[in-house]
């Protein structure tokens, strides 16, 4: 019996290790027709006048029967102009996606064949920058926070004051169960302002926060419950009474220390703590291969960035929404139709071919 095309299948949607990802995108051909199926999952919509109505090229892109327009799979996304064979790409995205504690661009540049460091260095900020714009539900019911700080052995005070280092909120939803979803952002300071602001972009309103008894938390909780714990009152470190969050606050400590060799600068801190959240927060997905597709669904949904734009460290903000994964189909006017691929297998079983 087929497996409903509703969900996503291991093995039919996307690769289950990275043999089959060898195997399965060989070509940028197999590339291409792979985020095409992502990015149009019910057949292609021309993004300048959301027509249906297309034919394709002998170059492979798309021309628009209506407004006359030609479009490839990859313009307007974080593939646009690349130089880079998509290959190394899908690659890549494998490295980012698999390992608990990521990949850095210089393992991506010993490993795959990209030109230069800073070409791994490249691929890699903009896929974590598309991992930015994925966590968009806030955290709901129970959620423990905290604050911590990211920074080399340079002088300064002790606590919430540190001189010379970034300041970290971080929020997990914890239960009977275990943990749940987490966020991780850079703040200012530990100002009721700054933590507010953190709060409100990351935890539903009505939810139940738990914190230490730090006194910019009650101001900084109007519309949440809040239940404050005396760390020093309890007699015990900070790490046993919030522990979920100082948990949290470890494994992306030994992420950054480890893999980026604490080049954590405050440029890029935000970018590292999105890749972590990223993968956390799909640490129970019932595949790795699944978080791949996932990954890529988005990079075909995000606008394009520079280098100059990642230098400078601004965030990629996500133009449209990615396709929902479900029944697909190939445009009717498609007249050049792609080999078989195992994505594609539900269709062609559909058309007969």
């Amino acid at each position: 019996m087929d497996k409903p095309t509703g969900a996503p299948v291991a093995g039919r949607d996307y690769p289950s290790d990275i043999a089959k990802v060898r195997s399965w995108f060989p070509t940028d051909a197999a590339c291409l027709d792979y985020l095409d199926w992502l990015r149009w999952p019910g057949g292609f919509i021309c993004p300048h006048c959301a027509s249906a109505e297309a034919g394709r090229e002998a170059t492979g892109r798309y021309r628009c029967r209506k407004c006359d327009k030609q479009v490839s799979v990859t313009a307007g996304t974080i593939f646009h102009r690349t130089r880079t064979p998509l290959t190394v790409w899908f690659e890549a995205t494998w490295l980012m996606t698999a390992p608990k504690m990521g990949v850095s661009a210089s393992h991506v540049h010993r490993v795959l064949p990209v030109s230069s460091y800073q070409t791994a260095w490249t691929m890699l900020t903009k896929l974590r920058q598309v991992m930015s714009t994925t966590d968009s539900q806030p955290l709901t019911g129970r959620v423990e926070i905290d604050e911590t700080f990211f920074g080399g052995p340079r002088p300064g005070v002790a606590g919430r004051g540190a001189a010379g280092k970034t300041l970290v909120a971080g929020a997990i939803e914890i239960d009977d169960h275990g943990w749940g979803r987490a966020r991780l952002a850079v703040i200012n300071d530990a100002s009721a302002k700054s933590l507010r602001a953190f709060i409100t972009d990351n935890v539903a309103p009505g939810a139940t926060v738990v914190s230490d008894a730090w006194r910019s938390y009650p101001p900084a909780l109007g519309g949440y419950e809040h239940v404050p714990v005396n760390v020093s009152a309890s007699g015990k470190p900070a790490h046993e009474v919030l522990p979920a969050v100082h948990r949290l606050f470890a494994q992306v400590k030994r992420m950054v220390e480890g893999t980026y060799q604490g080049s954590g600068s405050v440029g890029h801190l935000q970018e590292y703590l999105d890749e972590f959240v990223f993968r956390f927060n799909r640490r129970h997905s019932r595949h790795r291969g699944l978080v791949f597709m996932r990954l890529l669904q988005r990079a075909v949904a995000a606008a394009p960035v520079g280098y100059r734009d990642l230098v400078r460290a601004s965030r990629v903000k996500e133009k449209r929404p990615p396709g929902v994964v479900g029944p697909r189909r190939r445009p009717g006017s498609l007249e050049v139709v792609p080999e078989k691929r195992p994505w594609r297998a539900a269709e062609d079983r559909d058309s007969g071919t």
